[in-house]
């Protein structure tokens, strides 16, 4: 297998077929994730305080990225331009407009910067979300609010079972965020004929079903923010650590609500 060969089999037709994620673009792709994670904390640490003013503000765009990509999953758009609103590339292109968009709420809005960003954040999103409705037609009201429902009764477990230090408004939106997206993957393939794109994810409900996603997300979790919690890390980086955490879980969650909801 040549170079060019490699790339197609793992990289592009991954895409142009939507075959899903396989173990080399994965690690690829997780590579770059936190090379540019790095990066932009490195960048905006230096600018802004990651509280949950920060984090909140953020959560219009995660909409938005989630909502445009239903856009593409629902056939609006024909490729190549397709492409560049599928996963990956998706992620890019939000940035894309959400950074520059924080910049200047920065320069212009100092203290109050997360107003004007969030606002445009929310204009950007219910915007797609306006052209969805007015497209589509609801197939399955019931997806987002189980989704949901369930999302805020795992928290509120993770709530009861937490130590003092992991009851913050942060932790429990990580744990929202992927119990929700947990959760919409369980309802996805156990009663709506989807499928798991991801490789973990995947291999997680062969072995054990799909009703062991959530389950496993929410032990996983609950490790994960219990040691950022109790560490003595810098807040301000544990918070980012979490707003990360919020972005990964939270964005294809609501994608595949929204995407169920419409059946596409």
């Amino acid at each position: 297998m040549d170079i060019w060969e490699f790339i197609k089999e793992y990289y592009i037709d991954s895409i142009v077929y939507k075959e899903g994620y396989n173990i080399v673009n994965t690690l690829t792709w997780a590579a770059i994730l936190i090379v540019a994670v790095y990066a932009l904390y490195k960048f905006l640490g230096k600018r802004l305080e990651f509280d949950e003013k920060f984090v909140y503000a953020n959560i219009p765009y995660v909409l938005l990225g989630s909502s445009v990509r239903v856009v593409e999953d629902a056939g609006f758009l024909s490729p190549p331009v397709s492409y560049i609103f599928m996963t990956p590339f998706i992620y890019v292109l939000i940035f894309l407009i959400a950074f520059p968009t924080l910049l200047l709420s920065l320069k212009f809005h100092r203290e109050k910067y997360y107003k004007p960003y969030s606002a445009v954040g929310i204009i950007l999103a219910a915007g797609v979300l306006v052209l969805l409705f007015a497209n589509l037609p609801v197939v399955n009201a019931w997806v987002i609010p189980a989704g949901v429902g369930l999302a805020v009764v795992s928290t509120a477990l993770f709530y009861a079972v937490s130590l003092k230090p992991m009851k913050n408004n942060l932790s429990m939106l990580v744990m929202f965020s992927h119990m929700l997206d947990g959760f919409e993957t369980f309802f996805g393939i156990s009663y709506l004929r989807y499928w798991e794109l991801h490789v973990l994810p995947r291999y997680l409900i062969e072995k054990f079903g799909p009703a062991s996603l959530p389950m496993v997300k929410f032990l996983v979790f609950y490790a994960i923010i219990y040691l950022l919690d109790t560490s003595e890390e810098d807040k301000n980086l544990k918070n980012y650590i979490k707003f990360v955490l919020v972005v990964l879980g939270l964005a294809p969650g609501l994608r595949d609500g929204i995407r169920m909801m419409f059946g596409t």
